[in-house]
């Protein structure tokens, strides 16, 4: 390991077992979604995550907030609308990940449904190694090449002040469509001069849910563009383009972004899964179901983060997004299956490239673990680091530790770039801001969100930048919030331990914001071995139950104790032709 990493701030990897916080269910609420015809059980799981009435559940598109209230949404409308009028070229920028990939394709095949040219319509897509992140002006002049008289920026362009202006100096249009928070300089809010800007989270933006993914914000101005379209009298009430077929999209970009799930994120989730349930998909995203070895029918927002998004994900980290952008525009059955098979190849290098990562890090944390305490957040950075995998990395430590961590590798340009992920209390972009004005010079360049965030450093910043981040956590985090904690729904009762039950939970839309149902039971071992060599295979049996349980715990491979209290989810393991009920187990709980 270099000697960077050795001299970063670094602790044991181990922690002990987390703290169960059983979450408060509204006993009047609980009772209220009851007698509306709510499942008992799905009753009181909803009732904890916020729900209030049983009129939150409808996810029809007409309970979609309006597309009017999104700041710039109208305006926008009216440009695109302008430059389909007039057949402008209209050029979308990109972003390498799997919402900026969904965005780009929804953005071409939706413009196109609304009567744009197909042959006037282009995107580029930014190389993460050579080009960076948003419209940088190096994009703004490979887009040049395409002559667009429209730019349309895609889940980036917010913080893109200087490729704006360089647009505009060639004499483009520039359309901003973005998600992530603005840029600050000397504290104050930097937007880009751009014909219209539309994001949830630029100031004066009074849009109830302000966590849209950027596809989700490219969903909204189609909408926009479709209504101003209508006003002008290009579609009567029956013949306008079905926008609403594109959701399979939007809800693929929404839950692989891992953006909070809000009752409007839901709903776009939900239409989503519905429409791939029923077989109505592009062929490019039956051909990642295919792939990943997921049946559409029975579609779960799960096949979206952890099945779809890491395949599109992947080609951005370590080859070229345009693979996954051509995937999901390809109406080509064959093709999408040929590009689908290119991205899960990629799928499984990366899985390589991170696990050997991980190994390292992993070993440098160990290697000085018996000399220092865990520090409140965590650098790392090591000359063989892929710049790709980063991110991942850093979330994988961030899990394992529950502490801020930012990982760096080397970029083509001699700099280090780095990803960072963090922990409920501490807004990582924030901190960011305030290692930047402590330190002027040392971050080149930053932004991102509470949770997840980016920055360039120069290569011999790196120790001043772990220890700028280490000592902001000290100041920011208490013992409360660095200890690791699980919510948990409780004990599951008896009578619920059955498939009807899993099928129930697997029809509901869960992620970021409204997670999945996790129940915690002290429990009897009767039987454990290992399984593929670092899997643990467990007989259980639960408190007032004669019958065992079958269960997994995937990536551990010590034993248990006797007894044990374990936090699990539900599932159906289905072999053979087989279903049985099992518990995956997530954590030994405290």
């Amino acid at each position: 390991m270099s000697p960077a990493l050795a001299a970063a701030p670094t602790g044991q990897t181990t922690q002990p077992a987390p703290r169960v916080v059983v979450r408060d269910v509204p006993p009047r609420v609980c009772f209220a979604l009851e007698q509306a015809g709510v499942h008992p059980l799905l009753a009181r799981l909803l009732a904890a995550r916020g729900v209030r009435s049983a009129g939150e559940l409808d996810d029809g598109l007409q309970h979609l907030l309006p597309p009017d209230a999104l700041q710039g949404a109208q305006a926008a409308g009216v440009l695109l609308a302008d430059a389909i009028d007039a057949g402008r070229r209209i050029c979308i920028v990109a972003d390498y990940d799997c919402d900026g990939a969904t965005a780009c394709a929804l953005a071409i095949r939706g413009l196109a449904a609304l009567g744009a040219e197909r042959t006037r319509l282009g995107y580029v897509v930014p190389d993460r190694a050579r080009h960076g992140y948003g419209l940088t002006p190096a994009i703004v002049d490979l887009a040049q090449a395409l002559q667009p008289q429209l730019l349309v920026t895609v889940d980036n362009g917010i913080a893109s002040v200087e490729g704006v202006a360089h647009a505009r100096s060639l004499g483009m249009q520039v359309l901003v469509t973005d998600h992530h928070l603005p840029a600050l300089q000397d504290g104050e809010v930097r937007l880009p001069a751009a014909e219209v800007i539309v994001n949830p989270n630029q100031p004066g933006c009074g849009f109830a849910s302000k966590a849209l993914a950027g596809v989700g914000v490219m969903f909204y101005v189609l909408l926009a563009t479709r209504a101003e379209l209508r006003r002008r009298g290009r579609f009567d009430g029956t013949s306008q383009p079905r926008l609403d077929a594109l959701l399979d999209l939007v809800a693929l970009g929404t839950v692989a972004d891992v953006v909070k799930l809000d009752a409007n994120n839901r709903r776009i989730v939900a239409q989503g899964l519905r429409r791939i349930r029923a077989g109505r998909m592009q062929a490019g995203v039956a051909a990642l179901f295919a792939a990943a070895g997921r049946q559409p029918a029975k579609a779960s927002a799960a096949d979206f983060g952890f099945a779809l998004g890491p395949r599109l994900n992947a080609a951005g980290r370590l080859a070229d997004m345009t693979l996954g952008i051509e995937c999901l525009l390809t109406d080509d059955a064959a093709r999408a299956a040929e590009l689908a098979a290119q991205l899960d190849a990629i799928n499984r290098e990366r899985r390589e490239v991170e696990d050997g990562m991980r190994e390292q890090a992993e070993a440098a944390l160990a290697a000085i673990a018996q000399a220092q305490a865990l520090p409140p957040a965590l650098a790392l950075f090591d000359e063989s680091f892929h710049e790709g995998v980063v991110g991942i990395v850093a979330g994988r430590v961030k899990d394992q530790l529950h502490r801020p961590s930012f990982v760096f590798a080397r970029g083509a340009d001699g700099h280090l770039k780095g990803s960072g992920r963090s922990i409920a209390g501490f807004h990582l972009r924030d901190a960011l801001d305030l290692v930047a004005k402590r330190h002027p010079g040392l971050l080149l360049r930053f932004g991102g969100h509470a949770m997840a965030a980016g920055a360039t450093i120069a290569a011999q910043g790196f120790e001043a930048f772990a220890a700028a981040l280490v000592k902001v956590a000290g100041e920011w985090l208490d013992a409360a919030t660095l200890e690791r904690s699980l919510r948990s729904d409780g004990a599951l009762p008896l009578e619920w331990f059955n498939a009807e039950t899993v099928a129930l939970l697997d029809a509901q839309v869960w992620g970021q914001g409204f997670e999945a149902p996790l129940f915690v039971d002290e429990v009897e071992v009767l039987q454990q071995r290992l399984v593929g060599e670092k899997h643990l295979k467990l007989r259980l049996r639960l408190p007032g139950s004669a019958a065992p349980r079958e269960a997994i715990w995937f990536g551990r491979v010590e034993p248990l104790p006797e007894r044990a209290r374990l936090a699990y989810r539900l599932s159906l393991d289905e072999w053979n032709g087989q279903s049985r009920v099992q518990m995956v187990v997530q954590a030994l709980a405290g």
